[in-house]
């Protein structure tokens, strides 16, 4: 679950500054298969979603979270990040 996780946060769950966590518990190997939407519905606009539109490739993540039966869930969490707090061009040898 835990690739599966990854996976829809490379499709788009990011979109929304985000990341996608496993939060299952579910530990077994699963064979999944994902299949393409038909069809996408077009993002809501900012006046029917409140301000913030929604980015095409959330809504597939939508589709296919759905689609296996699994749902999102907003929450606040650690994430693990990576800065950079200063760089140099290397000299010469």
């Amino acid at each position: 679950m835990q690739s599966l996780a990854s996976l829809l946060s490379s499709i788009g769950g990011n979109a929304a500054g985000r990341p996608i966590q496993d939060r299952t518990d579910l530990t077994g190997r699963y064979d999944i298969t994902l299949k393409r939407p038909d069809s996408v519905p077009p993002p809501p606009t900012s006046e029917s979603a409140g301000g913030a539109a929604q980015d095409p490739s959330s809504a597939v993540v939508l589709s296919l979270v759905e689609d296996l039966g699994l749902k999102l869930v907003s929450s606040k969490a650690p994430v693990e990040t990576l800065v950079i707090d200063h760089i140099e061009r290397p000299t010469a040898n």
